[in-house]
């Protein structure tokens, strides 16, 4: 397809750097409402927890996702999960666990914001549990978590999603706790054989590159996260990380997929 296409990794409530980043790209107006024409957004999860509003993000891609028509969308990441386990469960204790675990605590210990549960509505929660895990859009598989866990649930893009859409509309702690800890993993694709292991995943789900946030960026590089200036390819070239720790200093990328850069 010859329109635009761009992802952003992992806002964390923070959603004045998120629509600076935007305008910049040219995006939105100064009013922070599309102006993107054909181009399409993906969000690749993660708005909420550890940064100031994340409710206003979600509100802000709600938004834009109703005036592009259909070319705005966003993945469910893992503090997605975490806000709606937390929502649905509190500090119930997870069956079977080998140590009291909740998502109260989960959510407590991962930066939740009191302000996001309390401005959490049903428009939000019905939402965010239409969202999918996972999509191939041109040859790019989209996913929030650099993890082979997604292979846990299916074989094939439409099973995954279908298959976490199911717990997430369900009220088994236990599916929604194994949800969670799945999202959580990460790193599936550093080291020497990285690059294979792409490959594997690429072949059964499809796509050409595996397009990730989750892991920061800085981290992979061992350098402080404002240092970070663009999104990283490793894995013999078949991965792209675009997650640059908004949250702790890094910037707000907004990454076009299509141009080769």
């Amino acid at each position: 397809m010859d329109r635009p296409l761009f992802v952003v990794g992992d806002v964390h409530g923070h959603l004045a750097e998120l629509t600076r980043a935007l305008h910049a790209r040219g995006l939105v107006d100064e009013g922070g409402d599309w102006a993107g024409g054909d181009a399409r957004l993906w969000f690749l999860g993660d708005f909420v927890d550890r940064g100031p509003d994340g409710v206003g993000v979600i509100e802000f891609v709600m938004r834009l996702a109703a005036q592009a028509g259909g070319q705005v969308d966003a993945l469910v990441g893992n503090h997605e999960v975490l806000l709606l386990g937390m929502r649905r469960f509190g500090d119930e204790d997870v069956p079977g666990a080998p140590t009291p675990r909740s998502f109260a605590r989960s959510w407590l210990l991962n930066g939740g914001l009191r302000s996001d549960q309390d401005r959490l509505t049903d428009e939000h929660v019905e939402w965010l549990t239409s969202r999918p895990v996972l999509r191939l859009e041109d040859d790019h598989l989209l996913m929030h978590s650099d993890t082979l866990a997604y292979l846990e649930w299916g074989s094939s893009v439409d099973e995954v999603n279908a298959a976490v859409r199911e717990v997430l509309r369900g009220d088994d702690l236990a599916a929604w706790w194994e949800c969670w800890r799945r999202m959580t993993t990460r790193y599936a694709f550093r080291g020497a054989d990285g690059g294979a292991v792409a490959a594997g995943l690429l072949d059964a789900l499809g796509g050409t590159e595996v397009v990730h946030g989750h892991s920061v960026i800085a981290d992979q590089l061992g350098v402080a996260p404002a240092e970070v200036d663009g999104p990283l390819r490793y894995a013999d070239g078949r991965v792209l990380a675009v997650d640059a720790g908004l949250y702790s200093g890094g910037p707000c990328l907004v990454v076009r997929l299509d141009d080769g850069a």
